[in-house]
């Protein structure tokens, strides 16, 4: 959908004018284009910020600045004494957003919860295809075999039974994938023959409602009049994508945008004696990892992947592309986590011993490909450096690296494929504070082909994760999880690389922004002063 450029010169005069504070418009100066709007289909950041949070809801919803869960379009919810069954009370008068489109008949109610979680898991469903039908949380997180059935009590009353108890599923349903769509919406497009619309054209019951988007430039979001929670504080919203952190920082210091994210982290500290602007900054819950194709040879044999991780001087990569704010990761988790194994020994930088593991794994003269991303993360502020730098390392050890990249959207879903070739840098920030979220959504068996980029699947590791998700008693989940990290780093499916500290900018005129540490940029609580 393209936004006119006349709509567009309004918008920018609304929110950069000194008037801006009257005209309440908030600008963010976001990293890169959403992939699209409906965050059941994708699992990228940077898409959730532009769609389940400006304009969705969840049953449960987590406090912004915590991994606290509270009420969202359920009032409450009870959890069965043996944990197979979840009912949860859905808020009554909630309204779905409309647009040119469509105009709702009816409130939210239980069909639309029914209906959302149906789409993912069953294959009759007429949505289940749309858009690619990825479901890649849904998928990888085995709701499909936890799920046994949904049951409609009334209007206002849905009950999950579960084949199993599942420690965190209240904490999952908070999630963005857990997004609650219209099924009446859904209908209508349905019967126009534009199923599509659900992802390019969003309607949900959240604080602000969708509006227009161009790619690659601006997504406009308007206050919704009637929601049904504490409304938002300005009355548009309006993400100018701009990939390059020099350009975003350019654009603040200008008061062409009011938030920026992921400034390079060369210039934090030059930010930070700038009178015109506000750093903040928080631990991250998150890892930047390279992750090896473990089906295809020789990355097949853990011994040729662990040799590789010798190769890297990862403190080298801390200092270059990090410039000191992050960490060496050992762990697929971080160590702000619970159940983190202290335990763990990493890698040794050690190039001459990779290079004899390699030649006793009968490896030489080997060429690969690294997949460097083509956006700022938290968890990788340059990936065409770090690429680099790793590339620098491995030639040390003769082996051959070409680096390669996508758009950040063709990256994501090519580098889901059994068969690609290369290793691909990415990572992960937590969603729900529970290492289930990165244990058994990167690596485990059901996420392989999706966010399993890997594409690893060690029986071991997956039958202690399973395990660690039928049992609420946390000091058995952190021992099950423990034997987890110990034998994700015997076998080396990827190279960990580093946790870092998230760093956000704003002007001094903003109120109430938050580094939140699930990673979203949540924007219903920000004033203008």
């Amino acid at each position: 959908m393209l936004l006119k450029a006349k709509l567009l010169g309004m918008a920018a005069a609304m929110a950069l004018s000194a008037g801006a504070a009257h005209a309440q418009a908030l600008v963010y100066c976001s990293e890169g284009s959403p992939e699209g709007f409906d965050p059941a289909l994708y699992t990228a950041g940077t898409t959730f910020d532009a769609s389940s949070h400006p304009v969705y809801n969840q049953l449960v919803e987590f406090k912004v600045g915590t991994t606290e869960t509270q009420p969202g379009l359920a009032e409450s919810y009870e959890v069965s004494e043996d944990g197979l069954k979840v009912t949860f009370h859905l808020r009554q008068g909630v309204k779905f957003h409309s647009n040119d489109q469509f105009t709702p008949t009816r409130d939210f109610n239980a069909d639309d919860v029914i209906f959302t979680f149906d789409r993912q898991g069953n294959p009759e469903n007429p949505y289940n295809q749309v858009s690619g039908g990825t479901w890649e949380y849904y998928t990888g997180m085995s709701m499909p075999e936890l799920i046994k059935s949904m049951e409609k009590v009334d209007d206002y009353t849905v009950v999950f039974h579960l084949n199993r108890p599942e420690a965190p599923f209240i904490a999952n349903m908070a999630m963005d994938f857990a997004s609650i769509v219209s099924k009446e919406y859904a209908d209508a497009m349905l019967a126009a023959g534009t199923p599509e619309m659900l992802n390019q054209a969003p309607i949900g019951t959240g604080p602000f409602v969708f509006q227009a988007y161009q790619k690659d430039a601006v997504v406009r979001y308007v206050r919704n009049g009637a929601y049904w929670g504490e409304p938002a504080k300005v009355e548009a919203l309006i993400f100018a994508i701009t990939p390059d952190a020099s350009v975003r920082y350019q654009k603040l210091q200008a008061g062409e945008c009011h938030v920026m994210a992921y400034p390079n982290p060369a210039d934090i500290e030059a930010m930070k004696s700038d009178e015109g602007v506000k750093v903040l900054e928080q631990e991250g819950l998150n890892v930047g990892y390279l992750a090896y194709n473990t089906q295809v040879a020789p990355f097949d044999k853990p011994e040729v992947r662990k040799a590789l991780n010798m190769a890297i001087d990862k403190q080298a990569i801390i200092d270059v592309v990090f410039q000191g704010s992050g960490q060496i990761a050992k762990n697929p988790i971080p160590p702000t986590m619970w159940s983190y194994s202290d335990a763990t020994v990493d890698d040794a930088y050690d190039p001459e011993a990779a290079k004899k593991m390699l030649a006793d794994a009968g490896v030489s003269d080997l060429s690969m490909k690294i997949w460097a991303m083509p956006v700022q993360r938290p968890y990788n502020p340059n990936a065409r450096r770090m690429a680099e730098l790793m590339q620098s390392d491995f030639a040390k050890v003769g082996v051959n690296v070409e680096i390669v990249s996508y758009e950040w959207g063709e990256y994501l879903e090519r580098s889901k494929d059994t068969a690609r070739d290369g290793a691909v840098l990415l990572g992960w920030t937590g969603d729900n504070g529970d290492p289930d979220n990165f244990l058994a959504v990167l690596l485990g068996c059901d996420a392989v082909g999706g966010s399993n980029r890997a594409q690893w699947c060690n029986e071991d590791f997956d039958k202690v994760v399973k395990a660690a998700k039928v049992t609420s008693d946390q000091a058995e989940r952190t021992k099950l999880y423990e034997e987890a990290q110990a034998i994700f780093k015997d076998q080396a499916p990827w190279a960990t690389i580093a946790h870092s500290v998230v760093f956000m900018v704003t002007r001094p005129e903003v109120d109430g922004y938050v580094v939140h540490p699930l990673g979203g940029h949540i924007f219903n609580q920000v004033g203008l002063k």
